[in-house]
Order: structure tokens, then sequence, then C-alpha cells
């Protein structure tokens, strides 16, 4: 894992725009007009990363499974069986909490909004995750103590094996299936829930998308978006990565 980690560090961006500056430096005198185009791709791919507005119009095209209406929060329980949550990380031994490890500010994104469908649904919890760098607990777990600990709610299955968004479905589908769960809603964020919905689709299930945190939308940036802003970078990370990802699971599944 964590080599496979570092390789896919190196070949999606920022990453691979650091590795063109390194190649227009190494070649800047034996081959410099090959140098110069490596410098402009690494520095101009690094200027768009950072820009707002790359972000919001990327987002945009990804993010197409349309918001859930508050006001078809409580109906949920005629369309669907259970809820479904999707891990996204932790953070690891934070020392505000005694050192143990929490969820991510994205997964406690996913879980406020999955507290709220759970209470105005009454359909039970489902969380998936399993375990980062192989280190215990699983992100189903982190999830699940906080849902009941901070939002009052608790978790009736945990999924605590899975390590990419299709591993979510599958082995999500080897829990509720059997027990004649087959429609469920997925939590997940706005730009990962195309991918999500496939996946879990693929994986026998009726699926209904409740996406949350969605980032093509107007931010209200100064000039447009078109200052760069170091969050900007972060975002169109994910965005690049799903983008991949959801290209790679058309091929490969």
């Amino acid at each position: 894992m964590p080599l496979r980690f570092f390789i896919k560090q190196w070949l999606m961006p920022p990453g691979v725009l650091l590795l063109m500056l390194l190649a227009a430096w190494w070649l800047r005198k034996s081959w410099p007009r090959t140098a110069r185009l490596f410098f402009i791709g690494g520095l101009g791919g690094l200027w768009l990363m950072s820009l707002p507005v790359v972000m919001q119009h990327l987002a945009g095209r990804i993010e197409t499974v349309p918001p859930l209406a508050m006001n078809e929060w409580a109906g949920l329980a005629g369309r669907a069986d259970a809820i479904v949550v999707l891990g996204s990380g932790r953070e690891r031994g934070d020392p505000a909490w005694g050192g143990q490890d929490q969820p991510t500010g994205v997964a406690l994104e996913r879980m406020r909004y999955a507290t709220q469908l759970a209470k105005a649904s009454g359909l039970p919890l489902l969380t998936t995750g399993g375990l980062h760098y192989g280190a215990p607990p699983s992100e189903a777990r982190l999830m699940a103590d906080s849902l009941q600990r901070d939002f009052g709610v608790p978790v009736r299955w945990l999924e605590e094996e899975s390590r990419t968004t299709w591993e979510n479905a599958e082995l999500s589908a080897a829990i509720l299936l059997p027990q004649g769960v087959k429609r469920v809603v997925v939590v997940t964020q706005a730009w990962h829930m195309q991918r999500s919905v496939w996946s879990f689709q693929r994986a026998g299930f009726e699926v209904v998308g409740a996406p949350v945190g969605f980032m093509g939308i107007d931010s209200g940036r100064p000039f447009g978006g078109w200052v760069p802003d170091s969050k900007a970078v972060w975002q169109n990370g994910q965005l690049f990565n799903e983008v991949v990802g959801l290209i790679g699971y058309r091929l490969f599944y």
C-alpha cells in the first residue's frame, strides 16, 4: 500500500508537475527546448491548479448527481432500506483527543449529513472503510464511534476491510444483500458521488445518491476565482484524482 500510494502521488498533480520542473532543470543545458516545454508545462499546470475558477469549472462537470431536497429526507424510508456512509481517511493521533485517531473533516461532513437523513427517515446506518496503512481502528469504526458519541446515532453495520470505493460497494453488498437490503442511500462528497453510485449499482444495489460538500458552486472568492489560492490546489488535486478514477473504474471493473 505505501509503495502504491507513493507512485500514485508522483503520477498525479501536483507531483507530476513538480517532476516536470525537475526535468526542466536537469535538461536545461543538454536539451534546452525540451527543458523549456517541461518548465512551461510544470509551472503552467501548478498555476492552473491554484485557481479556484478552474476548480469550480471542473467540479461542475463531475458533480452530476443532484442534491437531495430537504423535503425529501423523511420520504427516503420509502425509497431505500439503509444509509451507507463512505469513509474518508483519518487524522492520526490527534493530541486534542488524547492521541486517538479521529475522522477527517470530510468524513465529519458526511457523517453530519447522514445523521440528519437517518433522523428524518428512520433508516439504519452502515459505515464503510478499512484500515489506514494497516493501523486499527478501521475508518468504519472511527465513524461509528463518532456517530454514536457526537451525534447520538447508532450504526447497525460496519464494513471494516475496504480500501477503495469499489471495495466499499462490494464488501457492503456482502453484508447487506444477504439481509435483504437492496436499496441504499449513499452519502459521500458530490465530486465522489458519480463513481460511488456506479460502484454500488454494479454491486447489485438500487442507489439513491445523497451528495454533500459541493465544489462546483459560486464560492464568492475574490476576483472571480482568478487569484491563486492554496485551498484550490488541494481541491483540484481531489478532482483530478476523481477524473482518473472514473476512467479507470470503467476500464478495469
